[in-house]
């Protein structure tokens, strides 16, 4: 019972402090399931700030599941483009297939026919159930798991599947107790609705005249479950931060048991992090009458179906014949390999990376020995390619363009020939 009244007493407290400290986030402005999904899935592994204008534009050109089902392959990777993990918009595309052809299109209700559908796991489906159709469903990402762990003194991993299942109780608990909440609590959660919603943003009115917004309708008026789970993220993401949380500020703080033992630095204890592992590539920039050489990514590999200039990894300290030797290895013999013209450094995951994009020449009539095709710079613009090989495209084309501008050309019978 004491269990009990401490979760109502944290709801309570979470779901005040929601109301004026929610950030005005567009995908809050609607209880369409879709575009909820939509933005649950961009938001994995990207930054809020990334994801808003991503999911904007999503939504102006693929605004309902039916267009997303049949959405062609290469328009859903472009409109991807830049976020990276391509598997989520491919698993996307095949779930709003599934919805299409068992629920009718409209996306299902019920928390097991949302978690049978492709590249949608126990947090995200609890996420849609909960925001989308206030049912009291748990939630558990890293914003939440930290917040959990320093309000309730976890020690241990979660990571660790024993500690990881207790968290998942715990949230579970708070989202009950926020269910069961008394009448008179209700207010700051509703009020918070109706200020995210009153937006006048185009999509926000074309929402209001929606059948699925209509159906959504009764939602509005009780979504405490939806909010509690919500102010959890948000206490994460905004004051309950990794390094330096902003305890002062957070609602809960007098029942933070890493606040009152002074051990917030220390939780969540995720053990250490895996050493970083250099990689390098080089990447082969080959022109022909102002076309490039390019191929596709193969399905089952990571990038699959994105394009790419042709390229090939090399050892960290190469030296200038090991990237010969690569250059022959990746285009054949006939290709030689000229100046470096670009570098790209990033990361994934645990890896750092290095590409550098070096200018290629066929000699004679020579031609790659790898399957690719030959696409001018506007066609290459209209194709998506992994964040690497985008910035290479990015300064080759201005390059390009630099070089027209500045170099004139001079007549020479039927051909023109750059005279600088």
């Amino acid at each position: 019972m004491k269990s009990s009244l401490r979760n109502v007493s944290l709801v309570s407290a979470l779901l005040k402090w929601f109301a004026h400290a929610a950030r005005d986030l567009p995908w809050r402005r609607t209880p369409d399931p879709y575009a909820i999904w939509v933005s649950e899935i961009m938001l994995q592994q990207t930054q809020v700030k990334t994801v808003i204008a991503y999911w904007a534009r999503w939504m102006r050109n693929l605004p309902t599941v039916q267009a997303l089902a049949e959405a062609r392959p290469e328009r859903i990777h472009k409109l991807w483009e830049g976020l990276g993990y391509y598997t989520r918009v491919r698993n996307m595309q095949t779930a709003a297939q599934q919805i299409v052809a068992r629920h009718g299109g409209e996306f299902p209700r019920d928390f097991e026919a949302i978690l049978e559908l492709p590249g949608i796991g126990r947090y995200t489906a609890g996420a849609i159930a909960s925001i989308a159709f206030n049912e009291p469903r748990p939630v558990l990402d890293g914003n939440v798991i930290r917040v959990l762990t320093r309000l309730f003194g976890i020690a241990d991993n979660p990571k660790d599947k024993a500690v990881n299942a207790r968290l998942w109780e715990l949230s579970e608990d708070l989202v009950k107790a926020a269910s069961m909440i008394s009448l008179h609590e209700r207010g700051p959660s509703t009020r918070t609705t109706t200020r995210l919603r009153s937006e006048t943003s185009a999509y926000a009115k074309r929402l209001r005249r929606d059948k699925s917004a209509r159906q959504a309708s009764t939602i509005e008026t009780d979504e405490r479950c939806s909010h509690l789970n919500q102010s959890l993220m948000e206490l994460g993401a905004l004051v309950c931060i990794p390094k330096n949380p902003a305890c002062s500020a957070c609602p809960v703080r007098t029942a933070c048991v890493a606040k009152r033992t002074g051990r917030t630095a220390e939780l969540p204890s995720l053990g250490p992090r895996k050493a970083a592992t250099a990689r390098r590539f080089a990447a082969f920039v080959l022109e022909r009458k102002g076309r490039y050489f390019v191929r596709q990514r193969p399905a089952g590999v990571v990038n699959a179906h994105l394009w790419e200039f042709p390229n090939v990894e090399i050892a960290p300290a190469a030296d200038a014949s090991e990237l010969r030797d690569a250059a022959r290895h990746a285009l054949g013999s006939g290709i030689k390999i000229g100046e470096h013209i670009y570098t790209v450094k990033h990361s994934i995951t645990r890896y750092r990376i290095t590409t550098g994009a070096y200018r290629a020449v066929a000699e004679g009539m020579a031609k790659p020995d790898m399957a690719g095709e030959w696409r001018t710079l506007a066609q290459l613009r209209l194709l998506a390619f992994p964040s690497a090989h985008k910035r290479i495209l990015h300064h080759v084309s201005n390059h390009a363009i630099g070089a027209e501008t500045a170099c004139p050309r001079k007549t020479n019978g039927t051909s023109l020939r750059r005279i600088c």
